[in-house]
């Protein structure tokens, strides 16, 4: 068996399978153990997650490699865990003008690049509507399979959507790290899980023996991912993970919000 074929047949496969704890297993801890989750995107949680359930419904019409299903089942137990985690540890509100663009559940301020979500969403500071959003999404989608599984255009529809919102994932990230000009509270452990992923991702879908099995919307929003996850690289050896603008603000970093406590405290005090 030569080392391409063992790759594709066995150890991409299994990467595949387990990817959701190896990427995201470190980034739970370390917000965990720095109580804080400041400088990591909450968007990535939406996006996993609602890209994960499509993937499940997605499974009923395609009935695509089951090693792609249960990675889908694995990715809502972690970004489950990871949105909790985040929710329980994000920063507090701040006045600093430095600050509003990095707090993870506040509107943009005005004159950034992209403005104020509508209905704030995902973006609360109660931690109901997450779990209502993501309640409701899935029962919908359930109601909607339902019906329409039957349908090869419902089932495609359904593919491309889950799909596409995964193609995503850096996307927020990236914006994050290029607002903050720094990848301070993004963990390289799920940099480098991301590109590895996506390099035996390329090879299981385009070389493994049942390639057939794979359907197009995986390829074409794998291929999208890649090219994101190399931008994140690459903003990573340009910026470093040191606290950057916002920190210097006092709203970005461990180092920012310990030293917007420790004034608010001395305000109180004087």
């Amino acid at each position: 068996m030569g080392v391409i074929s063992l790759i594709t047949t066995y150890i991409a496969p299994l990467f595949i399978v387990v990817s959701p704890i190896t990427s995201y297993a470190d980034q739970i801890w370390s917000i965990q153990r720095t109580r804080s989750s400041a400088g990591f995107s909450l968007d990535i949680p939406l996006i996993m997650l609602v890209s994960s359930i499509l993937r499940v419904y997605y499974w009923v019409g395609a009935h695509f490699d089951r090693a792609l299903l249960l990675q889908a089942a694995l990715m809502i137990l972690m970004h489950t865990l990871l949105l909790k985690v985040a929710l329980d540890h994000r920063p507090p509100a701040a006045s600093a003008k430095g600050a509003a663009i990095t707090l993870p559940f506040a509107p943009e301020p005005a004159g950034t690049l992209f403005p104020g979500r509508p209905f704030g969403f995902w973006q609360w500071r109660s931690t109901r509507p997450y779990w209502d959003f993501l309640l409701y999404f899935g029962g919908g989608m359930l109601v909607l399979t339902l019906l329409g599984s039957g349908s090869p255009v419902y089932v495609a529809c359904v593919g491309y959507a889950a799909l596409g919102v995964e193609a995503t994932l850096p996307l927020p990230q990236l914006y994050t790290n290029w607002a903050r000009q720094t990848c301070a509270g993004f963990r390289p452990s799920v940099l480098v899980n991301w590109i590895v992923g996506d390099v035996l991702k390329m090879m299981f879908f385009f070389l493994a023996a049942g390639e057939s099995k794979i359907t197009w919307a995986f390829k074409l929003c794998g291929m999208f991912q890649f090219a994101c996850d190399i931008g994140l690289g690459l903003q990573y050896l340009k910026y470093g993970d040191e606290d950057g603008l916002g920190a210097r603000d006092g709203g970005v970093g461990e180092k920012g919000w310990v030293g917007l406590r420790v004034k608010e405290k001395e305000a109180r005090l004087s």
